[in-house]
């Protein structure tokens, strides 16, 4: 049994998600815990800036379909059925955060590529998600 109940994964679904994937089956399964999966998508007019004077909704939604098909793969490798596989637009900190004070999770776990020098300094998700969560946190390196 183990002591977290509701385990939110957030992956950026790069390559490295699968290390932080095969944690949490390692950690979890068989457990009682029950488990979700987030990824979040920054709007491309955060990456942009407005400086390209275009509509970007159908690229955002491209986006959205291909982050919803990759998480849905990973969810099915570790048994997490769709209504528990979360893709959101906005800042990922922030939204996993919201994401989960509001579904009673107990532990975050994501993924850490061990930044160094200024990228330290400029903060990583993982480092946001650490200082703002008011539960546990594992920070899986990657």
């Amino acid at each position: 049994m183990s002591a977290y109940k509701h385990v939110l994964v957030g992956l950026d679904l790069q390559p490295e998600s699968q290390q932080v994937v095969d944690r949490v089956k390692s950690l979890f399964s068989g457990s009682d815990s029950r488990l979700s999966l987030i990824h979040v998508q920054e709007p491309l007019s955060f990456a942009y800036g407005g400086d390209i004077p275009m509509d970007l909704t159908e690229v955002q939604n491209q986006l959205e379909e291909q982050a919803k098909e990759r998480l849905a793969a990973l969810g099915l490798e570790l048994g997490i059925p769709r209504e528990r596989q979360h893709v959101i637009i906005g800042q990922p900190s922030h939204e996993m955060h919201h994401f989960a004070e509001e579904n009673n999770v107990d532990l975050i776990v994501v993924g850490s590529h061990g930044r160094h020098g200024l990228s330290l300094i400029l903060g990583s998700t993982a480092t946001g998600v650490l200082h703002g969560s008011q539960c546990d946190v594992l920070a899986v390196r990657v």
